[in-house]
């Protein structure tokens, strides 16, 4: 039987750790500069983040993942307590008002200013349960007007299948069928970031230069995402968990499912950010093999154009490229992808591959 991470299980000793409490949680909603610290850390420390998927919890679902799983065969010591809890609780989320993510935090950094670069990196993750649930409701989507069809919401549940050797993601073909579709797993945070300098606070939909629900699918275990800092302390947060995604989520989720995430939190001087990567209007991720400058707005085309536009300022910050050549290497040699088109902001990011660049000096 696959092991079900329940708050607190199997933490490693002496860990930092934050569960998903209702009082840990944001549902619906981002920080803001008004929102006290669930958690203080140093710079540079690690700490094992527990966080909830909405599916399961929401409104039109019954608000009772107990209920809603065992529909789907799920016994009841596999749904997640902090899930139940969080949705039996009376959390202020207005439906109408508010989004449906819930994300843990927010964490003060010591020495994290406005104008430094607040680095997360991605260490470890951990899939908290065996199953998960891909959506697509309240005409939302990349096909608003076809789909859901009959203008009834979809959620599809997906199983995690381990029985030859390699986890992969399961569905049925139809309603009804036996599971028999299956895709690879790579798990990742939908949403990271920091808090806004307002006394509002944001909408969890969608992101914008605090980071929040970029949806990047590159940002599995050993990727860092750097954020431009506006409030002190930085006021971090991470939720929003997925098994896997497509680029462009385009029927409104991925396969959404609880994670555990070892994650630690630097912070980057401003200067050394502007160096490193240029004057980026939003954040900037890194992998062993990539750096990944987003663009973000509602028009998919100014999206491009912003992601087109800080890719060229990280190839003149980072290896001196003029703009005319940086634009002639993404034309030649970048992929730009869409990382979602249904968060109302969408996201664009390039993947630029660091090997081309070593014989830069």
């Amino acid at each position: 039987m696959t092991r079900i991470l329940q708050p607190g299980d199997h933490v490693p000793e002496g860990a930092t750790y934050l569960p998903a409490t209702d009082g840990n949680v944001l549902w619906g909603r981002l920080p803001c500069v008004a929102d006290d610290p669930v958690l203080r850390i140093s710079p540079g420390e690690e700490v094992v983040i527990d966080t909830l998927s909405h599916e399961g919890i929401l409104e039109d679902q019954g608000r009772d993942p107990r209920a809603y799983f065992a529909r789907h065969g799920v016994e009841e010591e596999q749904v997640l307590t902090d899930a139940v809890a969080l949705a039996g609780s009376d959390y202020p989320r207005h439906p109408a008002q508010d989004g449906p993510h819930v994300n843990t935090g927010p964490i003060y950094v010591e020495d994290a200013r406005p104008g430094d670069f607040l680095k997360i990196t991605v260490h470890r993750l951990e899939r908290r349960v065996p199953y998960g649930v891909i959506s697509n409701r309240h005409g939302k989507g990349a096909l608003p007007q076809e789909f859901p069809r009959g203008g009834q919401n979809v959620s599809v549940f997906a199983a995690v299948d381990e029985a030859q050797g390699a986890a992969k993601g399961t569905i049925a073909p139809f309603a009804g069928a036996e599971r028999t579709v299956s895709f690879d797993l790579a798990p990742f945070f939908g949403t990271m970031g920091v808090a806004v300098d307002g006394e509002d606070r944001p909408h969890s939909v969608p992101p914008g230069s605090h980071g929040g629900n970029i949806d990047i699918k590159m940002l599995t275990e050993g990727a860092s995402l750097y954020i431009p800092v506006q409030v002190p302390g930085a006021l971090a947060f991470a939720g929003d968990p997925h098994f896997a995604q497509g680029d462009g989520e385009v029927a409104l989720t991925a396969m959404e499912a609880s994670l555990r995430g070892h994650l630690s939190f630097d912070v980057v001087a401003r200067e050394e950010a502007l160096n490193s990567f240029g004057d980026q209007l939003g954040p900037i991720a890194e992998t062993s093999d990539h750096l990944i400058p987003t663009g973000m707005d509602e028009d998919l085309d100014v999206a491009v154009q912003n992601c087109v536009r800080n890719a060229i300022a990280l190839l003149q910050a980072r290896w001196g490229l003029d703009a005319e050549h940086a634009y002639a290497y993404l034309s030649a040699a970048t992929d730009f992808n869409i990382s979602q088109v249904v968060d109302i902001v969408k996201g664009v990011h390039a993947r630029v591959k660091l090997e081309d660049f070593k014989g830069v000096r």
